[in-house]
């Protein structure tokens, strides 16, 4: 390897390896430094919410592990540590691995550190025990608290527990479907009138609830959960205490309630932020030479939003990577429409933008049967965003050819 400083990122999610990945293609000697606080193992992050109606195992989930990865991509991988602090000036990260303490140079810094689940403060006995799954590590606790699959197909052996879970989005809607396949009893709370209230038009987000409801699913919109006690009463061993009164048992409570971008080490560090670490059209932040995407960034190319989806990372590693290898690139974000995990009801939806003001359309030619189409409309007559439901999901790239940017 060079005796150059190396690129170092900080994070082992989707964002980081696939820059990486990219990287290697152009660049394959460069040194590679990957700064991760847990194992690094690759998985695809959104398996964690369909893993239990497949009936897998968080060991299950690893594609390839971190050390198979460092060898294949030629990267130097520091797990189990803690970037603790970044000296823009000096180029260098400061690394707690263990006890001991390390400084390590570079010539480019790529921060991928993701989001952080929004956590609710609930009163009563049992109100920090709310669980949040937004990583692999997240989910084997989950997996390990319910005491793995529900109700096992082909056997008499029936594990179901009952789960509560706070938020309706799509998080949630993808948790309760998960959960419910596979076995556990849900119950989802929601201040909202429907589930994904704020994603898709009023008719799909019905459907979806009318759908899971059959699957056993139940719904308890229009409020929230304000208290979450230990039980004394024999079965589920959590009593969670709903703003309209209603208490509802439970073996445990998971938190969907949104995600929030982590920006703590660039905040500390001193760079700018906002929703998330805000970073210009080649993806570099108010620092030279420091870099961030995933769900942590912020993207100018994005007017100003944050993208925590998967298609949005890939495009912006593939830029990213071109840039670190010498060649400037600006990211550029097509139409990625977002496909919500929900196969009882499938779901895809190209969301307007924030500022758009219109109204959703549904064709009249779809029937419940074949799924819906609707279109948003602006304020001019242009279609500038798009929800399809079960079988008209096929129409997704028909639907970005006529849907503006």
């Amino acid at each position: 390897m060079s005796s150059a400083a190396p690129i170092v990122l900080v994070g082992a999610g989707l964002a980081a390896w696939s820059t990486v990945r990219e990287l290697r293609k152009l660049q394959a000697e460069v040194p590679v430094v990957l700064i991760t606080a847990d194992s690094g193992d690759f998985y695809a992050k959104p398996s964690l919410s369909n893993a239990f109606a497949q009936k897998r195992t968080p060991e299950q989930l690893v594609s390839t592990s971190a050390a198979k990865m460092a060898e294949t991509l030629n990267v130097q991988l520091m797990a189990h540590s803690r970037v603790t602090a970044v000296d823009p000036q000096a180029r260098s990260v400061q690394v707690a691995q263990g006890e001991a303490v390390h400084t390590v140079a570079y010539s480019a810094l790529v921060i991928a550190t993701g989001a952080q689940p929004i956590t609710v403060p609930l009163q009563g006995s049992a109100g920090a025990s709310a669980m949040s799954v937004n990583s692999l590590d997240d989910f084997s606790k989950l997996f390990l608290a319910l005491g793995g699959h529900g109700i096992s197909a082909g056997s008499s052996e029936n594990n179901s527990k009952t789960v509560l879970i706070m938020g309706a989005g799509l998080i949630g809607c993808e948790f309760a479907n998960d959960l419910a396949v596979g076995g556990h009893r849900v119950h989802v709370v929601d201040p909202g009138v429907r589930p994904l209230a704020a994603l898709v038009p009023e008719s799909l987000g019905l459907a979806l609830q009318a759908t899971l409801a059959e699957l056993g699913v139940r719904w308890h919109m229009g409020t929230t959960v304000q208290a979450l006690n230990n039980s004394e009463a024999p079965g589920p061993c959590l009593t969670a205490t709903l703003a309209n009164g209603e208490t509802v048992q439970a073996d445990l409570v998971l938190s969907a309630v949104g995600l929030r971008a982590d920006t703590r080490l660039a905040q500390a560090a001193g760079l700018v932020c906002e929703r998330g670490i805000v970073v210009d059209a080649h993806l570099q932040t108010s620092a030279p030479a420091i870099y961030a995407l995933g769900d942590c960034a912020q993207y100018a190319s994005a007017g100003g939003r944050t993208l925590p989806y998967v298609m949005p990372i890939m495009q912006a590693a593939k830029a990213l990577a071109s840039t670190l290898a010498g060649t400037p690139t600006p990211v550029v974000f097509p139409l990625m429409p977002v496909a919500i995990k929900t196969p009882v009801l499938p779901l895809v939806v190209q969301p307007p933008p924030p500022e758009a003001n219109g109204q959703w359309v549904r064709d009249d030619a779809q029937t419940a049967m074949t799924g819906e189409v609707w279109r948003f409309v602006n304020a001019v007559g242009a279609q500038c965003g798009f929800a399809l439901s079960g079988k008209a999901t096929a129409r997704r790239l028909e639907l970005i050819k006529t849907t503006g940017v």
